[in-house]
């Protein structure tokens, strides 16, 4: 990785220069995810039949050409069983999501390929960084192509996209993000330490965890499951719901099974809690005085993401809530990365070293 000094200023401004690009672009995959969010709760996400990768980005213009839209969602499932009778301006409405959600796919893509160009022609990155952030172009382009593999499975006979491909294009999406996140702390701060400590463990089990918390969300997003047993900290009285493990094979009732899916994302909410309160603990042993390792972030960020959780079931997932505790679990996501960087921070080396 890179590692400056003050000593050389020039080197410094690229640093934070690429830190700066990574770190906005990562919010713009935030904006996105949360796009996608409300794109599935407001049941958006079948309303655009075709995939035009290249020309996609202009959206109808003229009653003509909404009309032909229209035409062409009237065609598949979701409108003949589901919407049948939709007017034209109700039509708007969703198709309207979706669009956002895909010409933000497509302006993070040219906002991530642009400046790389810029970057690279000025000679600012190494050939390791390079490569990195191909790899990341190349995920960008994968995520585009889910996305619409995703979309395809709602457009048959059962117009319902698989839970498995909504969950595939959410990871990968959370994961260029987390991604960029850990790569911006890398730029924006100096220099990192290798040695193992329970407090770096620790640290770095949290960013995972939350990573299968988000998945767990994802099925129940997929299926529907927030809506049904909207009781707390019960599940209809019970705190082993009765049907949890109905359907055989057994591993179904994982990725299938509502209740089983309600109830797993419930228990990851916990495990999340008990990791971050383990980590934290070990990251506090030690911090140096007066100094943040991100932990009131790790906090205050599961505390909240616990408490909106908890109030979107209860209200059985308005969409307002829904998106408010998407976004929350990639604050959680964020706050875990900060931290888990900031335990392998080290002071800032005196001499000037570029990796090749």
């Amino acid at each position: 990785m890179f590692r400056f000094c003050s000593e050389n200023p020039a080197l410094g401004l690229n640093r934070r220069a690429i830190g700066s690009w990574l770190l906005l672009s990562a919010m713009v995959i935030f904006a996105m995810v949360v796009v996608g969010g409300i794109t599935r709760l407001t049941q958006s996400g079948l309303s655009m039949v075709e995939w035009a990768p290249l020309f996609g980005i202009l959206p109808p213009i003229g009653v003509d050409a909404w009309e032909a839209v229209f035409e062409k969602y009237q065609q598949f499932p979701e409108y003949q069983k589901i919407n049948f009778g939709m007017s034209l301006e109700d039509f708007k409405l969703i198709f309207w999501w979706e669009f956002s959600h895909r010409v933000l796919g497509r302006f993070i893509g040219l906002m991530f390929f642009v400046p790389f160009l810029f970057f690279l022609f000025k000679g600012w990155l190494n050939k390791q960084w390079t490569l990195r952030f191909v790899c990341l172009l190349v995920l960008g382009g994968l995520q585009g192509v889910m996305g619409w593999y995703m979309v395809v499975s709602g457009l048959v006979d059962n117009p319902h996209v698989s839970q498995y491909r909504l969950v595939a294009h959410l990871i990968l999406a959370v994961v260029i993000y987390a991604v960029m996140l850990w790569y911006a702390f890398d730029f924006l701060f100096e220099s990192r330490q290798s040695e193992f400590s329970a407090a770096g463990i620790w640290s770095a089990l949290l960013p995972i965890v939350v990573l299968i918390m988000i998945a767990s969300g994802g099925f129940v997003a997929g299926t529907k499951a927030g809506f049904i047993i909207n009781t707390f900290p019960t599940m209809n009285g019970e705190w082993l719901p009765s049907g949890i493990w109905a359907m055989t094979p057994g591993w179904r009732n994982l990725f299938e099974n509502v209740v089983t899916i309600q109830f797993v994302h419930r228990c990851m909410a916990i495990l999340v809690l008990l990791v971050a309160a383990i980590a934290v603990s070990k990251v506090l042993k030690i911090a140096p005085d007066n100094s943040s390792l991100g932990t009131e972030l790790v906090i205050a960020t599961v505390l909240i993401q616990i408490v909106l959780g908890i109030a979107a079931l209860l209200n059985s997932v308005p969409i307002s809530l829904g998106a408010t505790h998407q976004a929350g679990a990639l604050f959680v996501l964020a706050a875990s990365i900060y931290m888990a960087h900031a335990v392998r921070r080290q002071p800032v080396l005196q001499t000037a070293e570029v990796a090749s």
